[in-house]
């Protein structure tokens, strides 16, 4: 009942030594992983078995492992057995079965020849071991200073909002805070996943929008219909409009050594903080940010300088007249470029020579006119620059607008490793009037490239890959100190496990998006490939859920034991063997249906990951 985690792992292997310690390396992990996971099942059984010799029933086997026995020994009457797969266990009780004419209450010592208490004892200890070792790993865990994780897994910040949502239109935009998503507190990224896969109907979302000039913050509280998620729509995972959670962005190295990258004078450690006019908070912003056909226009205006963002449009969709026209090919002309007039880009507006805004220009198509509303110049202002460069002529300023650039700002103070509520804290805590002054000096002579820590770099130029543009810059998210108490943890697991069973017997979570014995494993193996603490969180989240599972009231688990027992308690009367089996087989037949069809499941989505990129 482990979510599957979507984890992308880019290899970049270029000798056979690398391929060789990757290989060692993800061998070692999957045997640490399998390890770990018959200790669970170990334990699970030792439990059985203590509970079982304390209540007086006679064990007649315990296997360490499964497959052919390499050593066996026998003490105080139990047949002890190491196997040649050493991941797991069981333990064998006497009068389990049926033994020759005698019933199962009949066989001396044996299983149900015990009280109903007894029994429920002995069936209870298993997963109640499983979910004390959880939460002593818990333990382990929070003492030894907790995990490393991204900022981005539990912030409430919201990185991106779809500009197409009724959330947007409501004022919800990236920076906002989340505190309620569904029916429930918000947590991190992962409500936005459980939240999509099990609640039917609307969603509330409560937070609060913060104005990131003021630092005032207004609560919101709505409800709205999910949709389809713009980019997960194949997985049937909806939204209502948060489309990423807010991160940190550290430059690293440019992945595709783009020239731009290099010449804009960013440095590794940077914090990308604003591009293009927006402040920035997640990748998947900055990506939109970055596809948008727009110019970053310095303007003066009754004296004063500002700046605005304007779409570029090609010539061929404005309604030009004649004379406009042949202002733009004396343009083209005197700038040197090559091919027909109307394949150029130019904002909507008819200029003078010298850049001045005479007129705005109407669409040729009406419904172009509804897409394009970033009508941001009035007549008599005189455009400065573009991108930051000085564009003092018409001709020059139609030369500039052929090239996609991107401006950032970026902090160049100091980090280092903090908790996620520092990390919270200090998201904001940088010079708001730094990044104001640089800001208002973009296109001017003479201002200043740097104010504190924050410094304005020289302009970027997207590159065109797959199919889409991209700026070329290796970013990644900050590391912060995840480390809630043990209680904290052990509240969060068992609210993902009553989600789960709720969902399911609901119906609204499909059992397609379970988790069974090889995705388990594969998370696992994933777990240990990040580090041991990691694999220690997932080995206790395993046992937590596999003793709540084994909990469940369905014979052949133990939970199934316990309801036997509480009925043959209260009818005061054993069952007989022709009835246990009547009860038990049945469910028997479903459990192996049911590990069938999540074993397939999880190899589909296995062979999906690795060939179907």
């Amino acid at each position: 009942m482990v979510w599957q985690e979507k984890l992308h792992v880019l290899f970049d292997i270029d000798t056979s030594f690398v391929v060789y310690m990757v290989s060692v390396e993800t061998l070692f992990a999957m045997f640490c992983a399998l390890l770990g996971l018959g200790l669970l099942v170990f334990l699970h059984e030792l439990g059985h078995y203590w509970v079982a010799r304390r209540e007086g029933m006679r064990v007649e086997a315990f296997s360490i492992g499964f497959g052919k026995p390499i050593y066996t020994w026998t003490r105080d009457g139990v047949k002890w057995m190491i196997c040649m797969l050493p991941f797991g266990g069981y333990v064998r009780i006497a009068g389990m079965q049926k033994e020759g004419e005698k019933e199962p209450h009949e066989i001396p010592d044996g299983f149900y020849a015990k009280k109903p208490m007894q029994r429920i004892r002995v069936a209870l200890a298993g997963p109640l071991v499983n979910i004390l070792f959880a939460l002593f790993l818990f333990c382990i865990l929070w003492g030894t200073g907790g995990r490393e994780k991204s900022f981005a897994e539990f912030t409430h910040r919201i990185g991106w909002v779809d500009p197409s949502s009724n959330l947007y239109q409501m004022g919800v935009r990236s920076g906002d805070l989340i505190e309620r998503y569904g029916d429930s507190s918000f947590h991190g990224a992962k409500d936005l996943l459980i939240t999509s896969l099990l609640q039917k109907g609307d969603i509330r979302i409560e937070g609060e929008k913060i104005d990131p000039e003021t630092g005032k913050n207004t609560p919101f509280d709505y409800k709205l219909t999910p949709y389809p998620h713009p980019q997960l729509a194949q997985a049937k995972l909806r939204t209502v409009g948060v489309l990423a959670p807010a991160s940190y962005l550290y430059f690293t190295s440019s992945p595709d050594s783009f020239p731009t990258v290099a010449a804009s004078g960013i440095e590794p450690g940077d914090r990308l903080l604003w591009a293009d006019g927006e402040r920035i908070y997640s990748l998947q912003q900055l990506s939109s940010l970055v596809n948008r056909s727009t110019a970053l226009l310095t303007v003066e205006r009754d004296g004063a300088f500002i700046q605005t963002k304007v779409d570029r449009i090609r010539l061929e969709d404005l309604r030009l007249t004649s004379y406009e026209r042949a202002e733009v090919e004396d343009w083209q002309y005197e700038a040197g470029i090559k091919g027909r007039w109307q394949d150029l880009y130019f904002i909507p507006y008819s200029l003078s020579p010298t850049g001045v805004v005479e007129r705005r220009v109407d669409f040729l198509e009406p419904q172009s006119e509804k897409k394009k509303e970033n009508f941001a110049l009035q007549e008599g202002d005189r455009i400065v620059a573009i991108d930051g460069i000085a564009a003092p002529t018409a001709y020059q300023l139609l030369e500039m607008l052929q090239t996609r650039r991107v401006l950032t700002i970026v902090d160049r103070s100091p980090h280092k490793v903090l908790s996620l509520k520092e990390s919270e804290v200090q998201f904001d805590q940088f010079s708001h009037v730094a990044l104001q002054q640089l800001v208002a000096g973009i296109g001017r002579p003479g201002a200043p490239l740097a104010e504190g820590d924050l410094y304005r770099l020289r302009p970027i130029t997207p590159q065109w890959k797959g199919d889409r543009f991209v700026l070329g810059l290796g970013l990644q998210d900050r590391t912060v100190l995840y480390n809630p108490n043990p209680l904290e943890l052990f509240q969060g697991a068992a609210r993902e496990t009553w989600q789960t069973l709720s969902a399911l017997t609901a119906g609204t979570l499909h059992p397609k998006y379970m988790t069974g014995p090889v995705g388990i494993v594969q998370v696992m193996q994933q777990s240990w490939m990040v580090g041991a603490k990691e694999a220690l969180f997932w080995l206790a989240l395993i046992s937590f859920n596999l003793g709540i599972v084994n909990l469940l009231p369905i014979p052949v688990l133990d939970g199934g034991h316990i309801l036997l027992s509480l009925l043959e308690a209260i009818r005061r009367k054993p069952f007989r063997a022709q009835t246990l089996e009547r009860l038990v087989m049945p469910f028997v037949g479903l459990l192996i249906l049911f590990f069938l069809y999540v074993t397939y499941q999880d190899i589909t989505r296995l062979f999906s990951a690795l060939f179907g990129r």
